[in-house]
């Protein structure tokens, strides 16, 4: 049994039902009397809704209901609002505009709800939304976050003059230009992080149901935090009160961030489900997905690295407008601030760093965390100007970067972060040898005689994970407080349930979660269940993002199962007759440590319900919870090395390898970690060649299926070199720090950081696409 416990590499347990087709998502709920919506959406990036006429879809066949923006207002649904409150540096607080779940005066981007049709099939309800007759006054949009700045923009809020929503500093301005006027050398860049679409394998759905009778209502719902969706549906947007409404996130099928938030259709869901008396079930098409959900980065960004005559960094000034689309969404504040320029000292002893960020709305689908958030910016910004920077001095992208580390810890950055604990040259050190660094000149000549050009890129990456503790995060703005919650049952017969405020999303807690206990008790993990995505199952909780399930929600198992232990001990000591201090638990019985006097695990379970011999005064049952909030962030830290070969005829660029040396702190299960890594990976490949979100100078999105939206294909990719290092994490129970996005940060530098080598330049627009590379390439030769 102990194989199964944690650092074995375990079969995840939930991988059969989802290979089976046994899932049960959203689309799968049926409950009687379900009906189905479709969404009238605007075909205009900016425009005043002059005129909605509904009387010809009303009479359609099969149609139950069409409802508008009006009809919301009048019942009391709140706006969507954004839950981390930014001030600017004059102190005054963020521009919120107006975000109605139903538009009924304006829309703001292509996609933006204005009618929701219910009907007796899917089908009808979209022939009917066709038939919704909507009169617009067409305006000006603009897409391009710098040009929503200028004087002649259109205004798209009237909280919000001149489009900005905050500028905002970080780190001290004064030290910081007085660093680069002292010194030797100054790297100067432009960086551009581009706008990328999340393409979870399941698009959003929602189902709401009214129960007349109850006064009570249901949501299944494609959510990373169900909780949150309860708290925030009910006390900020009037959808129901928390006691009478339940939030049900099943089996999802994949987030990456984009289903941390309450988007309108939920709400307006529930809101259609009492309005029409029916349930009401809604499932994004592919177009849908493009259009409407959250999407990601879009940063343009002015950097200055400044050098002194040891080619050690003293200071680093940045810029950067941020791009956050028509609307705030919930966690979009954080995402340019507290996500990004807190990281931008990156693995780096910098004495100096000022960041100013202005927030910037336009006509554009609403921009929000997508996985690393703010984390990838900071680390394409800073590993694309640190590599820049070693060919401008002319050493080694390796020696520059070493001689920079930080090698002492705790490490305070001038930009609040506290480093607890990392070795950054032992992933550097990982990353090269498996990428064997030193014999790349023979590969590049090699490559050259074939006609091929050839290019190696590294990337050091750090990232702040499990966001915590509340009371730090509640005084930088967020509303919420970042804790974790954890219940563990133990059931008469020995068999165990964990209740999670966790959520899994193909993360594999079913399977890590139950490692983790089974180290703890030595029962098998098929006895262990877990139970999470149900706000009437589960103690509240604050789901997943920032990979922070085994840093916070697993300690918060931990600290449960503490509880457990204890009481179990006492038990197992009055059965033994034996003290206490003595007992241990191994392979599934409780023991008096240097006898053969034991109990079984179940047995002493079920003594502990049949309360017929339990020590004095002691409760029967054996339940324990656990709320467990983190002391800081996790730092996960990393080397990560890719190696591209060009056709300079065609521009196409093969990644002939990849290497990812993390440290990630302890280990639950290496398989997944290493799965983890790999879909990161992928991810950041992606955005480097191939993905990239494009608009028209209208705000029609001209990127809105797999037919124009390029993602990465097994193809593309090569065969990853993986490997851990260990420096544990010394904030929390476990050690754990983290790996769900360290894939996606640290590889798009690494990407394009080869491709400029290869080409010999400096800069190269992500996507760096066949087209874009082969300009290059001809660009050099003029």
């Amino acid at each position: 049994m102990g194989i199964e416990g944690v650092g074995a590499r375990v079969a995840r347990k939930e991988d059969k039902r989802f290979i089976t087709g046994a899932g049960r998502y959203v689309d799968d709920m049926v409950v009687p009397g379900m009906k189905h919506a479709a969404f009238v959406r605007s075909p205009h990036a900016h425009a005043e809704i002059k005129n909605i006429d509904v009387t010809k879809a009303q009479a359609m066949p099969g149609v139950i209901g069409v409802l508008t923006g009006k009809e919301l207002k009048a019942d009391g649904i709140g706006n969507i609002i954004c839950g981390w409150m930014i001030h600017s540096k004059d102190g005054s607080p963020m521009k919120m505009g107006a975000w109605s779940p139903l538009a009924f005066d304006r829309v703001r981007y292509v996609g933006d709800a204005v009618v929701i049709v219910v009907a007796e099939t899917k089908g009808q309800a979209r022939d009917a939304a066709e038939a919704v007759d909507i009169t617009y006054e067409e305006l000006k949009a603009v897409v391009d976050a710098p040009k929503a700045l200028e004087r002649s923009a259109p205004q798209i809020h009237p909280e919000a003059d001149g489009n900005l929503i905050f500028d905002w500093e970080l780190g001290d301005s004064t030290a910081t230009n007085a660093a680069i006027k002292a010194a030797a050398h100054i790297t100067r860049m432009k960086i551009v992080n581009n706008r990328l679409v999340p393409n979870a394998i399941e698009p959003r759905a929602a189902l709401g149901y009214y129960d007349k009778a109850e006064d009570h209502y249901t949501c299944w719902t494609t959510s990373q935090n169900p909780h949150l969706a309860r708290l925030v549906m009910s006390a900020f947007y009037n959808v129901a009160p928390e006691n009478k409404l339940r939030v049900i996130a099943p089996d999802v099928g994949g987030g990456f961030g984009s289903k941390i938030y309450i988007y309108p259709e939920e709400i307006i869901c529930l809101w259609a489900s009492k309005k029409t008396g029916v349930p009401v079930k809604w499932v994004a098409d592919r177009t849908e997905s493009f259009l409407t959900d959250a999407h990601g980065r879009d940063h343009v960004s002015t950097v200055e690295m400044a050098f002194d005559k040891d080619n050690r960094i003293t200071g680093l000034k940045v810029d950067t407008i941020a791009n956050l689309g028509a609307y705030m969404s919930l966690f979009s504040s954080c995402v340019p601030t507290y996500l990004y320029a807190t990281l931008l000292s990156g693995q780096y002893d910098i004495p100096a760093i000022h960041a100013n960020v202005r927030a910037v709305y336009t006509n554009t689908a609403p921009v929000d965390a997508y996985r690393g958030a703010g984390r990838p910016e900071a680390t394409y910004l800073l590993e694309r100007t640190m590599e820049t920077a070693a060919r401008e001095l002319g050493v080694s992208p390796a020696e520059l970067r070493r001689k920079n580390f930080i090698t002492a810890f705790p490490h305070q950055t001038p930009v609040i972060m506290n480093y607890d604990a990392g070795d950054y040259a032992a992933s550097l050190d990982a990353a090269m040898a498996a990428a064997d660094y030193a014999g790349f000149a023979q590969r590049k000549a090699d490559a050259t005689n074939r006609g091929k050009l050839r290019g190696i890129g590294m990337s050091c990456y750090i990232e702040a994970c499990g966001l915590a503790p509340s009371a730090a995060v509640g005084s930088l703005g967020a509303g919420v407080g970042l804790w974790e919650s954890a219940e563990v049952r133990v059931n008469a017969a020995g068999t165990i349930e964990v209740l999670t405020g966790s959520h899994s999303h193909g993360q594999g807690h079913e399977t890590t979660f139950a490692q983790l206990v089974n180290q703890r008790f030595g029962v098998p993990i098929d006895s262990v269940s877990i139970v999470h995505g149900d706000t009437d199952k589960v103690q509240m909780g604050m789901g997943t993002y920032g990979s922070r399930s085994g840093a916070v929600g697993m300690s918060a198992v931990a600290k449960a199962l503490d509880k457990v232990e204890a009481k179990a001990k006492k038990i197992a000591a009055h059965l033994l007759e034996a003290d206490e201090g003595d007992i241990v638990i191994e392979n599934g019985a409780l023991k008096v440590a240097g006898t053969d006097k034991q109990v079984p695990w179940f047995q002493m379970a079920l003594a502990a319900y049949t309360a017929h011999n339990l020590p004095g005064g002691m409760e029967p049952g054996l339940k324990e919870t656990s709320f467990y909030d983190p002391s800081n962030f996790t730092f996960p830290a990393g080397c990560y090395v890719c190696e591209v070969e060009i056709d300079p005829e065609t521009g196409v660029t093969e990644v002939v390898q990849f290497v990812a040396a993390d440290d990630f702190g302890n280990i639950i299960n290496p398989m997944i970690v290493e799965g983890q890594v790999h879909g990161g990976v992928a991810q950041g490949i992606g955005q480097a060649l191939l993905e990239g979100t494009r608009y028209d100078a209208s705000g029609q999105l001209l990127t809105a299926s797999y037919m124009d939206y390029t993602m990465p294909r097994a193809d593309d990719l090569p065969s990853f070199k993986v490997s851990t290092s260990n420096t544990p994490c010394p904030g929390n129970p476990l050690g754990i720090k983290g790996c769900g996005e360290a894939g996606a940060i640290g590889s798009p530098p690494a990407v394009i950081n080869a491709i400029t080598d290869a080409i010999g330049i400096t800069d190269i627009a992500m996507p760096a696409s066949p087209s874009t590379v082969w300009a290059a390439i001809r660009a050099t030769k003029h």
